[in-house]
């Protein structure tokens, strides 16, 4: 690794080329440089893993330094800051933490302190570039390993992670899946012995995955457009793309071959379930909790059976998913807060009721009184206006004469109840940013940290963060920083306060510091300001 050197005082930079051991801490010999625009020359035409920079330096400082490389010199992105201070200009540090520098040393320099640092920052960086060939080489070995690959995709597309078009694509491109829109069936394999004894022994849970696994790839694996997968603990899935008539019926024929393995070999029966056929990849997980659906039926009779798709029994399941999913998904979503999630949810849970079998509007009706129930049971509101909206709608659902009409008023409900709870959280967050600030406001002199507001307010720190930038347009430090000035201005207005005293007031520790970040924001030093303005 190399270091760069920076600082004005010659004697300073010869010390540290002199009693610091490069060579054993594993950098080459120092670049170095007197000054600020020395070092940006330094920097544009060398590569530099570490800067050492004194802070105040003639010209531009250290701090601007740091800054200007941030901004001016995108090769030098990974550079590494140690900054060298003296204990008056401690707070000049902070500034320079702000911008990405990794340590400080006090001065004078301790050559021991020093080579702590250099020893770290060397050590986080071969750590950083170990990860990096680890995860090239894991990268590598996931792309060679086609079998592995495909388990996950069955599994993830199966379990409703594969949640967009470009993910779908991204699939199709790694292992070369056919193109355009899938005809599938799913075959789900489920162990009866797990199902049984509900094992708490991890090894004989594992035996039985891989061992259910290996029997279904060694039945199925002749055929092609046939993927395999794990699903579930004791479940393999098998998607069976493009099928043909002729491929199908072959393919039955190994499924009892694959009950036969896992009978002798560990002692287990195997509940088969076969779905419908799916008309697009986004039915596939809709697919997995049917067939699940008919096994767990179909257990009620016994083990081992091969079971296929049923429209009496998946009229069934939708039944019991829209009262069992459909509602508490969508009581769910509007209590989190998602409210255009729960109106998309709804919507859908609609279109489901309607584009299947023929429907009864008694059922429809009752979904909707379901669904409002709900609502008024686990979100209750207190506003007389609400309770008045709720028997509106209530009243309305009962005068309901068709299924559109249904729709239109739970979903016109759906969309008040979350315009109410948008407006009520708008109004609920602006009166608790407004009290953070006047607590701001009122202890300047604290240096209160994100950290104790949000405690002092029950919050999480992240969300408090979050919700002050969104309300004021603001981080809290820029925020804090912004009051102090307007603040000191105001100070600057009486002559018989010192400037050293405007700083301690408005919560800076040395006036040093406080003239620099003022200089920063207004163009002028405080003295400056008090002259041309009072």
């Amino acid at each position: 690794m190399r270091a760069l050197i920076v600082d004005d005082e010659p004697m300073q930079i010869q010390g540290l080329l002199r009693h610091i051991r490069w060579e054993m801490l594993g950098y080459e010999p120092p670049l170095t440089a007197r000054s600020g625009e020395e070092a940006l020359a330094v920097l544009q035409a060398n590569s530099v893993d570490v800067l050492i920079t004194d802070v105040a330096m003639p010209g531009m400082t250290g701090i601007e330094l740091l800054a200007r490389v941030q901004t001016d010199y995108p090769q030098q992105q990974s550079l590494q800051t140690i900054m060298i201070s003296g204990f008056d200009e401690f707070e000049f540090v902070q500034e320079a933490i702000h911008l990405g520098a990794k340590a400080y040393v006090l001065k004078p320099v301790k050559t021991d302190e020093l080579e702590l640092k250099l020893t770290a920052i060397r050590e986080a960086a071969e750590k950083k570039k170990q990860l990096e060939q680890e995860t090239a080489l894991l990268r590598e070995k996931v792309t060679e390993s086609r079998e592995v690959l495909l388990e996950r995709f069955v599994k993830d597309l199966t379990g409703g992670s594969v949640h967009s078009e470009e993910l779908l694509d991204s699939w199709r491109r790694l292992l070369d899946l056919p193109a355009g829109d899938w005809q599938a069936t799913l075959f789900l394999f489920d162990c009866d012995r797990l199902f049984l004894h509900n094992s708490h022994d991890a090894k004989e849970q594992i035996l039985l995955d891989e061992g259910l696994l290996n029997a279904v790839k060694l039945g199925l694996g002749g055929f092609s457009g046939v993927y395999t997968g794990k699903a579930g603990a004791g479940e393999a899935a098998v998607l069976v793309l493009e099928e043909v008539p002729q491929v199908r019926a072959r393919l039955e024929k190994q499924l009892g071959f694959i009950q036969e393995v896992l009978r002798e070999q560990y002692h287990t029966s195997v509940t088969i379930g076969i779905s419908r056929e799916a008309r697009s990849w986004t039915e596939i997980p809709l697919l997995y909790k049917e067939v699940r659906h008919m096994i767990a039926d179909a257990r009620l009779a016994g083990f081992g059976q091969i079971v296929y798709f049923d429209r009496h029994l998946m009229n069934e399941y939708h039944d019991f998913r829209l009262r069992e999913e459909y509602i508490p998904e969508i009581v769910k979503l509007l209590e989190l807060g998602e409210n255009s999630k729960a109106s998309a949810y709804a919507a859908h849970a609609f279109e489901v009721m309607l584009a299947g079998e023929p429907v009864s509007f008694s059922y429809v009706q009752a979904f909707g009184m379901g669904l409002l129930s709900e609502l008024a049971r686990k979100l209750k509101r207190n506003k007389e206006t609400d309770t008045e909206m709720n028997i509106q709608m209530w009243q309305r659902l009962i005068d309901c004469t068709g299924m559109e009409e249904v729709r239109k008023v739970v979903l016109e409900y759906v969309a008040r109840y979350t315009l109410h709870k948008q407006q009520e959280q708008t109004v609920k967050e602006h009166h608790l940013i407004q009290q953070v600030r006047q607590q701001l406001a009122e202890h300047l002199q604290e240096n209160l940290t994100v950290k104790q507001l949000a405690e002092q307010f029950h919050l999480n720190s992240s969300y408090l963060s979050v919700l002050f930038k969104k309300e004021t347009g603001q981080t809290i430090s820029d925020y804090v920083q912004e009051t102090r000035m307007n603040k000191a201005k105001e100070l600057l207005r009486d002559p018989g306060i010192k400037v050293y005293e405007v700083a301690e007031r408005v919560g800076f520790q040395t006036a040093a510091y406080f003239t620099f970040l003022f200089k920063k924001n207004t163009g002028t030093t405080p003295q400056e300001y008090r002259d041309y303005h009072y």
